[in-house]
């Protein structure tokens, strides 16, 4: 079932979420949803505070990236498979020199920016069984793998741009708060006039 994408300006984005456990009520059903939802709007990944729920989860789907011609073939291979599903995560390292690359987010739409981030990272998670894992990725996945998790510690990649972006962008950012944006898949604005 496609559940509808918080949009920015939303309090359940800026909540660290909580953690849960094996036994938190229809998680199969909520993780199916969740990619329903991704997909249906053309993601890669979705945290559950995107969908109104501030419990640490989310999902990543690389494989979009698999025909990059920026990637090595090896690199293009790994992401063409890589669909994972962390729950409690908690990023124990980022590592290496910093480096930009163009996001955007889906509650966040028609805004791209480039943000930096560490090409490396190891993080502890439980996946969709409750099998706790800890694995270092690098690269692109590393980067999709930091802008979910900031989800789930209620920072926006919007945070992370300069100031004189974050003035660029303000007029956008409380227009899409106020549903005053054209989008292709279902969105809860936060502030949009209800209609009578």
């Amino acid at each position: 079932m496609i559940l509808p994408i918080v949009a920015y300006g939303d309090p359940v984005l800026r909540k660290e979420a909580t953690e849960i456990d094996a036994d938190y009520p229809k998680l199969d059903t909520l993780i199916e949803n969740m990619f329903d939802t991704m997909y249906g709007a053309r993601g890669i990944g979705l945290a559950a505070p995107q969908i109104g729920l501030p419990i640490r989860l989310f999902i990543v789907d690389a494989s979009p990236f698999e025909d990059d011609e920026d990637l090595s073939e090896e690199e293009q291979e790994f992401v063409s498979t890589f669909k994972k599903v962390f729950i409690n995560a908690r990023i124990l390292e980022e590592d290496g020199d910093e480096w930009a690359f163009n996001e955007g987010c889906l509650s966040i739409p028609e805004i791209n920016e480039d943000v930096f981030r560490k090409p490396k990272v190891t993080i502890e998670y439980y996946d969709e069984n409750f099998k706790k894992y800890t694995d270092t990725f690098e690269g692109i996945v590393a980067r999709i793998i930091q802008h979910e998790y900031d989800h789930i510690e209620g920072i926006l990649f919007t945070d992370k741009l300069s100031v004189l972006k974050k003035r660029l962008i303000k007029g956008k950012l409380a227009n899409i708060s106020k549903g005053k944006i054209d989008v292709k898949y279902r969105m809860k604005f936060p502030m949009a006039k209800k209609k009578r």
